[in-house]
């Protein structure tokens, strides 16, 4: 796949073209892409040739890939549903797209297509190349898609002139491209880190009260024979079950809610997944959160004095 150094504008359909001359290709398709308007709603616009249907999967609604894409000609257009939807579009029905020069390109639909929900490839109006290059002042392409026994280092070399395109595998792309998932799942374990800090403190307060509330009781128990090691791992146990029951409380619900999320957005595409990974090393994480919020209290009560201790009110 080809596309633009930034993954997102478009770039010099010579580009393209080159890349598709390179010795070794036996399949190669161009998808220009610019915007356009219909009455008062803007759309995204994508040139295709006949050929883009051995490269790219359409899932129709109206139409097939032989007879639609070979229908687009001068005046065909294939749309998304959406947009058929809200335009109230059918087979065989007209519409003017308005380029962004103002020129009016006079269309019929051909075809109506329903693209990924959470990722689109194609925008609203999909034309002819032809059409594309002919209304559009600088045609350029989305993306060039190729097939065939061509390694890596050929393909650089044919776009040495073109420095804003760069070069991906399939799988490159569909990473690059889903990049802001991750970005969005790291920003997440930064609150969760932000909030176990929090959780921390809390928690230290929490024991720090509790050993000075029982300072007679821990007098007692360390005058009946409780020694500092057994004092120190009754607070550290003391918080661990502490950690434990909030995990036991957040968890769940966090699933729930993860659950109702990934139902409620589920016709984008998107499928809920048990995370046990991740559930067993936030489980561990709350353990020593509370080993952690112990250390201090716990060794504050192993070291009272148990004269003091018993005298204090």
């Amino acid at each position: 796949m080809i596309s633009s150094k930034n993954g997102w504008s478009a770039f010099t359909a010579a580009a393209g073209a080159a890349a598709e001359n390179t010795p070794g290709i036996t399949r190669s398709t161009s998808i220009r892409s610019d915007r356009g308007r219909v009455k008062n709603a803007n759309a995204t616009v994508n040139g295709v040739d006949p050929t883009v249907s051995g490269l790219y999967n359409f899932t129709w609604k109206q139409g097939s890939s032989n007879g639609s894409l070979a229908r687009l000609g001068e005046s065909g257009a294939l749309v998304k549903r959406s947009f058929a939807n809200q335009h109230d579009l059918h087979l065989g029905d007209a519409f003017t797209l308005r380029t962004p020069a103002g020129k009016p390109m006079h269309l019929n639909v051909v075809g109506v297509f329903q693209p990924p929900r959470l990722y689109e490839l194609l925008g609203g109006i999909v034309v002819s190349q032809q059409a594309f290059d002919r209304n559009f002042a600088r045609p350029g392409n989305q993306l060039t898609l190729i097939d065939g026994n061509v390694s890596r280092s050929q393909l650089e070399r044919s776009l040495a002139s073109f420095p804003d395109t760069k070069i991906e595998t399939e799988a490159e792309y569909v990473t690059s491209q889903s990049s802001w998932i991750s970005t969005m799942t790291n920003l997440l374990y930064v609150l969760l880190a932000l909030s176990v800090v929090v959780s921390l403190f809390e928690m230290v307060n929490t024991l720090v009260l509790s050993v000075f509330e029982r300072t007679r009781e821990l007098g007692m128990l360390r005058a009946v024979g409780l020694s500092r090691r057994q004092t120190r791992r009754m607070v550290r146990h003391e918080s661990v079950i502490t950690a434990l029951i909030g995990a036991a409380l957040g968890l769940p619900l966090g699933i729930l809610l993860a659950a109702s999320v990934t139902h409620a957005i589920g016709k984008y595409g998107v499928a809920f997944s048990f995370p046990v990974v991740s559930i067993v090393a936030f489980t561990v994480t709350a353990i020593l959160a509370g080993i952690l919020a112990a250390v201090a209290p716990a060794r504050r009560a192993s070291r009272l004095d148990v004269l003091s201790a018993l005298q204090y009110e």
